[in-house]
């Protein structure tokens, strides 16, 4: 029997995550959301809303293999790690196209197999059947739960640089759509936003001046992340794409460019940028 992708259980944002043992805790990865569907055909990969990325995760596919069963669809994130052992957003494009050996499947629920719809079975027992299908040391692994207090949970992810963490009711059933069984709770987040111009004075760390993109309100400053291709490749980009100063801003050394640029920003706050830092950037689409 040939398998249909499954619209995806989406968390819902809060500010902390909840507290008593109803809930298992999870890192919040800092990927693509995917399913890993395994039937008669072979292998597929969906993106979360449905496209099929399979011919984009060939390494992936054939690890696919690993998980033995006649039929599988796994609910996870594709992410790739950085030095620091960290999920990367920002390599994560780059390694799908150059670097496919460096991608990770983590699956964390699991809703069919071998003929079987497992939705309304309780999470915990869905997580358990995956966790033994998954072998350790692979492309494909499983998202371990973490031991703890929710609280204290989220002050080591905190501490630790991770995105943040995701909180599932253990007796609840798979509901595509948006759900408050599970909710995801951000130590920061990632948006994206109108590049204005660079900030370079001698001896400092240059800064990224950032604009909200529906508004264009100027929303604070960025740190350009000290890794040299960025930096290097912005300031190119920058000088290629110069232009007048906003209305109002007066902001010594500060090379001010034409509208068209998106910065990838880290960040806590929501109105304006705090402990920011830019990720990666792009031309506007």
């Amino acid at each position: 029997m040939r398998l249909k992708f499954i619209e995806p259980l989406m968390p819902t944002l809060v500010e902390k995550p909840p507290e008593g043992d109803d809930w298992i805790h999870e890192v919040k990865f800092d990927g693509y959301r995917s399913q890993l569907i395994i039937d008669e055909d072979g292998t597929r990969i969906f993106t979360r809303r449905g496209l099929d990325w399979t011919s984009k995760y060939r390494d992936l596919v054939k690890e696919a293999a690993s998980l033995g069963g006649e039929s599988a669809i796994v609910d996870g994130e594709i992410i790739v790690l950085n030095e620091a052992g960290l999920s990367d957003f920002g390599e994560l494009r780059k390694a799908i196209t150059r670097r496919q050996h460096d991608l990770y499947f983590v699956a964390f629920d699991l809703l069919h197999l071998n003929g079987h719809d497992l939705r309304d079975m309780a999470l915990e027992e869905r997580r358990e059947i995956l966790a033994s299908i998954i072998e350790p040391g692979g492309r494909i692994q499983f998202s371990e739960p973490l031991p703890g207090e929710a609280k204290a949970i989220y002050h080591l992810l905190d501490q630790a640089g991770l995105e943040g963490m995701v909180s599932k009711r253990g007796d609840s059933k798979y509901r595509s759509g948006p759900s408050t069984n599970w909710l995801k709770a951000k130590c920061y987040s990632i948006d994206e936003f109108e590049l204005l111009g660079v900030e370079r004075e001698a001896g400092k760390p240059a800064f990224a001046l950032m604009a909200d993109r529906a508004t264009g309100r100027y929303v604070g400053s960025a740190f350009i992340n000290s890794r040299g291709a960025i930096r290097d490749r912005l300031w190119k980009r920058v000088q290629e794409h110069a232009g007048p100063p906003p209305k109002g801003m007066k902001r010594p050394a500060t090379q001010w460019v034409k509208p068209g640029i998106i910065g990838r920003v880290k960040h806590r706050g929501e109105e304006d940028l705090r402990h920011a830092s830019l990720q990666d950037f792009r031309e506007e689409e």
